[in-house]
């Protein structure tokens, strides 16, 4: 059994604090929380995370671009907001549901995709899944899944969202848009903004630390075997194919053309591709800069949301992500407008710690968080938080 896995925390407490890693983060183990129902906030499952995962799977998920300017960029443009509070208003109960595409849901903290999550989890994404069922949030599914669409479709319960990469070789983008379709998720997220490799840099540093030979389950000698533990690519063949080529517009008609699932385009961050998107049929757009992991942009997507909200026009549903942590956050997404928030990292960290209700307690806390601060700000219901609900700081 795992040392994290352990119904022990004495030995799980001992294994950490002979960890290496555990000294050079700067932490004792007591320091660690030791259960979900521990944690204060969502921070707290980070280091938890950190000493449990191996060094090269953490720095995987934690890493930005060069100098991660545009990570840190997407914590601190929450700062450039303050929050207007109301008063004497009823907020005796409080409603966090929403409407998205012909849908509802209990909030609007959306599970953004990410990739290879059993590096994180022995269950990877299935956990991730039940996790959102029994929360019932709505969850996104990356290309490079380690769990099949239609096993995390049983785990969730209904038909997940299901995220695509484009590559060099249309008829493999159109199969994997037609499983996905056949079953039966009802909208695809087309991201348009890794076009080609980046410059992990964070990644690299992890990876010095991590001593074991990762040969053993990353043959990258070839696309084929590389993606050999991505079940979306199994049964096809990937010689010659390359992933994340540049694309345009064109791309975006033969998808509309190809599927009849509702067309999400994630990665937006101007007016103008904004407005671009929805000529082109996008039936709602995600303003994201990839949580700083492609272009070293050192642009918050909070700080692009208005412009392209403006681009928009009220026309499609934006949805937003990258660097959200506290329901504070969420709250003034919403107030400039955003339809629903996607959070990635919070909820990796919940699943490297504790698995499943790691990932139940992270949405349990950011859930509590935005209610908390809707009761404050005088908010009974999502639809009444409002552009007036919050300013912009002048410096």
């Amino acid at each position: 059994m795992s040392p994290w896995l352990s119904p022990n925390r004495r030995d799980f407490l001992k294994f950490l604090a002979a960890s290496p890693l555990l000294a050079a983060a700067g932490l004792r183990a007591e320091d660690l929380i030791g259960s979900p129902g521990d944690a204060l906030n969502v921070f707290d499952f980070e280091p938890v995370a950190r000493q449990k995962l191996p060094p090269a799977h953490f720095g995987y998920m934690a890493t930005g671009v060069d100098d991660d300017a545009t990570l840190r960029a997407n914590r601190d443009g929450f700062s450039r907001y303050q929050i207007r509070p109301r008063r004497l208003i009823d907020t005796s109960k409080i409603d966090t549901s929403i409407n998205l595409l012909g849908a509802k849901w209990n909030t609007p903290i959306i599970l953004a995709p990410v990739g290879s999550q059993k590096a994180f989890h022995p269950e990877g994404e299935v956990a991730v899944a039940r996790a959102a069922k029994s929360k019932r949030h709505l969850q996104m599914l990356s290309t490079v899944t380690t769990s099949s669409v239609e096993d995390v479709n049983a785990a969730r319960g209904e038909p997940v969202w299901f995220q695509l990469y484009p590559s060099t070789d249309w008829n493999l983008s159109r199969s994997m848009v037609k499983r996905a379709e056949a079953a039966g998720c009802p909208v695809l997220v087309f991201t348009v903004d890794q076009i080609s490799g980046s410059n992990r840099e964070t990644l690299k540093r992890f990876m010095k630390q991590d001593t074991r030979d990762c040969r053993v389950c990353h043959d990258r000698s070839s696309l084929q075997t590389s993606n050999r533990r991505r079940p979306m690519f199994d049964g096809m063949d990937l010689t010659g194919v390359g992933f994340q080529p540049p694309v345009t517009w064109d791309y975006v008609k033969r998808l509309k053309d190809t599927t009849k699932m509702k067309l999400v385009i994630k990665g937006i961050l101007t007016r103008e591709d904004a407005a671009l998107s929805i000529k082109h049929g996008a039936d709602a757009l995600v303003c994201s800069n990839h949580g700083g992991r492609a272009d070293e942009t050192g642009r918050s997507s909070i700080e692009c949301l208005p412009e392209v909200l403006a681009g928009a026009a009220g026309r499609v549903p934006v949805l937003v992500d990258g660097g959200f942590r506290r329901g504070t956050d969420i709250f003034k997404a919403l107030a400039l407008g955003a339809t629903a928030i996607a959070v990635g990292r919070p909820y990796l960290w919940g699943l490297g710690s504790f698995g499943q209700e790691g990932v139940e307690a992270v949405l349990d806390i950011l859930t509590r968080e935005l209610q908390l601060t809707m009761r404050y700000s005088g908010t009974p219901a999502i639809n009444n938080i409002t552009r007036a609900h919050v300013i912009e700081r002048t410096l």
